[in-house]
Formats: structure tokens, sequence, C-alpha cells
């Protein structure tokens, strides 16, 4: 029976604890203790966390060994015969979480008492993976080859950062219950930062007469930053500043050294707000001078020798369709009409391999961002403006190069003929999404009425029209999704002020081009895998999105019957006919459209890789970005790997540095999506900052337990109404569906309309506190 632990028991450092509990199990060397149980013949007061971190080390190091769910002895079988018992050994230098890790399989065991002590039958395990931190400090770690990730806690996070990509020492597997559930996430110690995801940050410059530091506004970036005086350039005290990272001096006690690379505006306004949007998530402002310079000295001029290498379509009707605000026009259509009754389309986009060439400063900065940024007020664009408004943009009434994926329409709207191929295009006409609109709703603007080519246009938007709809038909038939979730737009001021928030509208010419670009999209994809069918694959980058979390779609499923609209989510065919049914009963019903972004998050997230699974979401077996070079760098790689097997020719880059890059684009694209995602939430706050006190229609969209999230009809914008401002007390259900009152019994129900009072705003959280108003 073990004893007690008395009271008044001393505190082991993290080393002598270690070496105590060596120290006791060698003089137990035929039995076994749980942690508990060795704290308390200790009679220590290091608590059971610790008693199990310093066991897993020493599992680590070969002397202690796990014999049962959670019963440590030592390792006697592990130990030379010349043993001489505890009173002889040494003590151990460094606890064996510390040690640097072997480089390889074979290398020396750790040494315990001056004699070598082999490794139990667990061997040390490293992962690499990528670092998601929160608030508290610690972090988990996102690794392909674990299905759970990997719990870090904050003393074991070693000055990693958000996003960075970590080498990761897993601790020995927590005990499983019966029936081998695991107990808790693994967890582990991150030991070396292999790359950095971000090196530039946002924060106050402190300056001294020696020295300036930098102190970081990001929450995820732990440490200040030592500024040389030279490095200060023109800042002064207190400034806002961005600072790069030139070295991060590794290793415990030391600070990272910076250089301010540019001085921001005014503290809290618009531009300044967005800025540290881009900064945060590891976005440059600007383009380096290198790059620059670059594209200054790419010539303006299209030479004749260019020109007659290429397809000329510049003859044939071509015309782009954007957004009005757009200034970097990558995709253009063009359509003519064949003797045989046929229809010829051409899905042309902006050929910037031409320009961008590999391993310049232009493309390895192009790669580093791999997308451009589209925040609410402004664009970080990927490439330059010369390249991305310029040289590359499908403007009206000026000769482009082009890539170009051209396919034959039969008269019912089937393809009997495609090609892919370098051009060169003249569009004819530059449409905004409604001015399109007028022509396909039969109301065109009286200024369209007076273009010669009017007639031609008419008839080649209806035809595109057309086989759109014809195509989108047989997607869904193919199992496609037709998600359509609601895009939050804003109309701003002169200083970038948001003066009204709306819902923009998604309507057929929106959806004509779309169809389009993944039309090109997939047969591109198609024509890559036929060609290394018979051969050797030929290695490329896709577009793929996996199968739904099933058990994501169970409880989303649940969730949707409590609304009173039960899915048949058996098989991902069966679902994603359901989705789509659902989707067409939100237009009618607007409770319905609550489910429409819960169940794009049962949905797996669409990655670029060399493997290819298909895109569940679309359908098809074969997908690919090809049709954004100008703002993606996957299509840049698309453009870049399709031309080099053309004609004839075959070309294979090696596929597991091509899977890196994918990985790359997959996470930029992803911190993009962030960004965005937050320049939206600020907008909306500071909108609904000049609606304080005002009462707005809204819709249950979420439940926590102190209160419920509402979000408005028309601005969409999100707030908060806690219960302890209610009538009663109110219970949130399992599942979080709803909410029960526990003396009137009043449920309050997600998807509920309500109405609501704005009460308050803290726009530097981008949080909106609200009230119910009325009943």
């Amino acid at each position: 029976m073990t004893k007690k632990k008395k009271s008044g028991g001393k505190k082991l450092s993290a080393q002598n604890l270690q070496i105590e509990i060596l120290k006791f199990l060698l003089t137990h060397s035929q039995k076994r203790f749980s942690p508990r149980q060795i704290t308390d013949q200790l009679r220590i007061i290091n608590n059971k966390d610790s008693a199990e971190y310093a066991l897993s080390q020493l599992v680590l190091a070969g002397s202690v060994a796990e014999y049962a769910e959670n019963k440590f002895g030592i390792a006697l079988h592990k130990l030379t015969t010349d043993d001489k018992g505890p009173e002889e050994t040494k003590t151990i230098d460094k606890p064996a979480g510390k040690q640097k890790p072997d480089r390889e399989a074979g290398a020396a065991s750790p040494k315990f008492g001056g004699r070598a002590v082999e490794r139990p039958s667990t061997q040390r395990k490293f992962i690499e993976g990528r670092v998601d931190m929160t608030r508290t400090g610690a972090a988990y770690i996102i690794s392909e080859l674990q299905d759970t990730d990997i719990y870090v806690p904050p003393k074991y996070v070693n000055g990693a950062l958000n996003g960075d990509t970590v080498r990761v020492l897993l601790f020995p597997a927590p005990p499983r219950r019966k029936g081998g559930q695991q107990m808790r996430k693994p967890e582990g110690e991150i030991v070396a930062v292999l790359k950095r995801a971000n090196e530039f940050f946002i924060g106050t410059l402190r300056k001294g007469r020696k020295y300036a530091m930098f102190l970081p506004d990001n929450p995820n970036m732990p440490v200040d930053i030592y500024i040389p005086p030279e490095a200060c350039g023109d800042a002064r005290d207190g400034d806002k500043v961005v600072v790069r990272v030139t070295d991060w001096q590794e290793g415990k006690g030391r600070v990272p050294i910076g250089k301010v690379t540019q001085t921001l505006g005014e503290i809290g306004g618009n531009d300044f707000e967005m800025k540290k949007i881009l900064i945060n998530q590891g976005f440059e402002l600007s383009h380096s001078e290198e790059a620059e310079a670059e594209a200054a000295r790419i010539p303006e001029n299209i030479s004749a020798q260019e020109i007659a290498r290429r397809r000329d379509f510049r003859d044939t009707l071509t015309f782009t369709i954007d957004p009005e605000d757009a200034k970097d026009f990558d995709d253009a259509l063009s359509i003519r009409n064949l003797e045989n009754g046929s229809t010829e389309i051409g899905v042309h986009i902006a050929d910037v391999t031409h320009y961008l060439k590999p391993d310049s400063n232009l493309d390895t900065e192009a790669y580093k961002r791999s997308t451009s940024v589209y925040l609410v007020d402004r664009v970080n664009p990927m490439l330059p403006e010369k390249l991305s408004n310029n040289l590359c943009s499908l403007v009206p009434h000026q000769d482009r190069l082009t890539f170009s994926a051209v396919f034959v329409f039969d008269p019912k709207g089937k393809i009997t003929g495609r090609w892919f191929g370098k051009t060169v295009i003249h569009s004819d006409k530059r449409f905004s999404y409604e001015e399109a609109q007028t022509i396909l709703d039969g109301k065109p603007d009286e200024g369209l009425l007076q273009l010669t080519i009017f007639p031609e246009l008419d008839a080649g938007l209806k035809t595109l029209a057309r086989l759109a709809r014809q195509m989108r038909k047989e997607r869904e038939k193919n199992g496609a999704i037709g998600f359509e979730t609601e895009e939050v737009r804003f109309r701003l001021d002169a200083d970038g002020t948001p003066i009204e928030a709306f819902v923009k509208e998604r309507k057929e010419a929106h959806m004509l081009i779309e169809d389009f670009m993944l039309l090109a999209n997939k047969e591109v994809a198609l024509y890559i895998d036929k060609k290394g069918e018979n051969q050797q694959e030929i290695p490329y980058i896709y577009r793929v999105h996996d199968l739904p979390d099933m058990a994501k779609v169970a409880e989303f499923s649940r969730f949707a019957a409590e609304m009173g609209y039960p899915l048949k989510t058996d098989t991902p065919r069966q679902l994603a006919k359901s989705l789509n049914d659902l989707m067409h009963a939100a237009q009618k019903n607007e409770r319905l459209k609550l489910l429409e972004p819960l169940a794009i998050r049962t949905m797996a997230k669409a990655v670029y890789s060399t493997n290819n699974i298909g895109h569940y979401g679309l359908g098809f077996t074969h997908y690919t970005h090809f049709t954004s070079p100008i703002r993606r760098y996957s299509d840049v790689l698309a453009h870049r790997l399709l031309e080099r097997n053309l004609d004839g020719k075959v070309y294979r880059v090696d596929k597991s540095k091509l899977e890196e890059q994918c990985k790359h684009i997959s996470i930029q694209e992803k911190k993009a999506a962030d960004a965005e995602r937050e320049s939206v939430k600020y907008k909306q706050a500071e909108f609904m900052r000049r609606h304080i006190g005002e009462e707005f229609e809204g819709i249950i969209s979420g439940m926590i337990d102190r209160g419920f999230f509402v979000a408005l009809s028309d601005s969409k914008a999100e707030g908060l109404v806690e219960f302890k401002y209610l009538d009663d007390a109110y219970v949130v259900e399992e599942g979080n569906l709803r909410a029960t009152g526990r003396r009137y019994k009043r449920q309050i129900k997600m998807g509920d309309h309500v109405r609501v009072r704005v009460v308050a705003v803290d726009l530097q959280r981008r949080q909106i506190e609200m009230e119910l108003a009325g009943s």
C-alpha cells in the first residue's frame, strides 16, 4: 500500500525530478508504478503531469519502460550486466527531452551512469507539421502523418510561431481506454523550426540612446525584436512600423534582430488596420526593389516574331466580363460560328509565364506570395502593377498574349474538339457583370445598342449562356454541389469608411464566366492525365477536394433534421443530391440559408496536390487551376507544365518538389482567405459602429454557453446577445441548437428570426454586442 504524501513535501525541478524517479525505480526494479504512486512515494509536491512528463523523457532515453497501461518500471533487461546499483550512478547532465535528436537511425543511445543504455522497443518519433497557436500560448501541430493534431504545451513551444513549419518530438502515446480509444491528443515538444511562416511584423518602435526595441502587436509573436540604430531608418520613438526579422537568434534568452522596412500612417485609421491585417498574415505591403526593377525592364511591345509563333485570334469576336472595379483582367472569351454548324469557344488566359521567367526575382517573389489578396478596399497583388494591371491584363483594344483552351461544340452542345496552346488576342469589349446581364435579360443599355458590333455581342453572349446552362445541369447530374455562399460587399466613402453593406447578387453573367473557367480547368487536367496514361505519370498540379468527414456530416444532418429538413447521407453521391436539394429549398426559405455555411464546414478543404483524388464538390475526376495566373501561382505552374507537354513533347518535373510547392501555395491561399475574411469583419464592425442604438432584423446563427449570435439580414454582420441580459436563466442543450429558460421554459432556437438593437462595437476585436428589441 502506498504511503500518502506528507504535507510540506518539496517540489523538484524538472531535471532533479527525473533523477529522483530513476533512483526510486532502480531500488524497486521488480515493481511497476503509476505516476501518482511515484510522487506519493517520493513525498514531493510535484503534480501528476510533471511526473508523467519526467517519465516520458526517461522512456525516450531508454532508462524506463512502460510495461502496462500507465505503469512504469526500470528497463532492467536493457542494462549491462555490470550494473552495481543506484549508489554508483552519475547524475544526468540534461533532461532527455533537451538532448539533440538523433541524426540517423543508428545514432548512439543516451548514457546513464556511464554505461550505455539501449532504447526500449519504442524509438524516438519525430513529426513535421504546421503550428496552429492558441491564445494560451500552447500550440497544435497539424501534420499529414497524424490523424489527430499534436498538442504542444506552452513551455515546449520553444519560440515557434503561428504557421511555422516545425519538427516535433512526440511524447509516448497516452494510455487508451478499453476498446482502444485514445484518451487525449498526442503531445510533444517542438525541437526545431524548419521554416518561418512570417518574417514581417507590425508594432511599436521604442528607441533608446544606443539601440531600439520593437514591440509586436501580433499576440502570436511572444518576444520583442532588437533593432540596431542603423536599421531604424527615419522612424521615431513610438512610431508604428513594419519590421523584418533578419536574424532569428534561435535559443533561450536570445531575441531576434530586425530592420524597420516601413513607417505606417495614422494609428487606428482604416489604412493602418488594412495594412496590419496583411502584415499579420505574412504578406509584404510592396514588392521588392529588385522585382520592380525587373518588371520595369520588360518591353511593352509584342514582336512580330512572337505573334508569328502563336495562333492568332485577333479577328475573332472576343470580350471580357469582370467586376465593375476590376483592374486585372486575366480571362477572356471568344466565339466563332463554324461552317458545319458547330461553335468554336476560346477560353483565353493571360500568358503570365511569357513574362515571368523561372528563378527570376519576379518569379521568386510571386511564388513566395503565391496569391493576390483581396481586402475590402484594396488588392495586395502577387505581381507588380506593370504586369498585373498592364502587360498581362486583357484590356480592350490592345493586342495581348494569351494561353488558350479552345473548344468546338456541336449544335447539341456536345464538345467535339479541344485544343491548347499559345495565342494572341485583341479584346473587342470589356463588360462589367451588370452590363453583360442587361443583354442576357434582353434589356441592354443604350450605350451598348450604339456599338456597331452589338448584334454579334448579343448573339455571342446568349449562345455562351445557353452552353453554360447545359454544362451546369450536366455537372449537377454528375454529383457537383451548387453551394451559393453569400458575399458581403461595401460602398465606401473617400477615406474608406463603409456607408453601405449589402449582399452581392449572383446572376447568370457571373455563372456563365464561372462555367467556362471550370471547363478549361477540367479539360487541362484531363489532357495531362491522359497523356501520361500509357507511359510514366506526368506530375502535375491538381486542385483536389476529398470526400467529406462523415462524422461531421452526421452531426450536420441531425441539425438539419432539427430545423425540419432531413437529409439522406448514406453515400457521398446521395449526400451531394441532398445538399443540392437543400440549396434549392433555401432560395425559397430564408431560414434554411443558415444551413448553407454549416454544410460547407462539413466539407474537406480544397487544396493543391500532385496526387489526383478528384474534386468531390465539383463532381470532377480531374481538375486544376489554369485560368487565373495573374493572381494565383498555382496557375503559373499549371501553364509552365502544360506548355512543355504540348506538340508531342513529354516533360516531367520532380514530383516531390512539385508537391512541396503545392503545400506552400495551399498554405498561402488559406492565409489570404483569412486576411480577406478579417477585413470584411473589420468593415462590418466599422459599419455597425455608425448604427449603435438602432434596431435591425436578423436570424439566430450560432449558440455558445453565454449567449447566441445573430446575423443581420442586410449587412450579415454578426453580433452576440448574452443570456445574462434576458429575463430568464438559459441552458444551451447538447449540440448547441437551442437554449431553454429554466423558469419560463421559453426556447430560443437556431434559425429563429429576431429583432435586435446594437449596443456596443469593439472595433479592434471585430466584436458587436446586441440585445433583443421587444419581445
